[in-house]
């Protein structure tokens, strides 16, 4: 299977956010994101949760920085776009 044959629910689960998928989902709702920036998004959370985890409330923590890497992604879909 290849990365790209991955669900959403499938990145949430290697990622290890899983449990936040409806958080995520209604974040992601809520700004009119789609699937796709949602993926990248919560990609762009794991890297930062490697490196930066969360000491104290992760839901909290997760849903700021969510919203923070759903523009970014949005950002990085359109310019990797417009380059093709």
């Amino acid at each position: 299977m290849k990365i790209r044959d991955l669900s959403l629910e499938e990145y949430f689960i290697r990622t290890g956010f899983y449990d936040l998928l409806p958080l995520a989902t209604q974040i992601a709702q809520s700004l009119r994101f789609s699937q796709e920036e949602m993926i990248e998004g919560v990609c762009k959370v794991y890297d930062k949760f490697c490196r930066y985890p969360p000491t104290r409330n992760r839901t909290a923590w997760f849903g700021l920085v969510f919203k923070e890497k759903l523009y970014e992604a949005r950002g990085d879909l359109l310019s990797f776009r417009s380059q093709k």
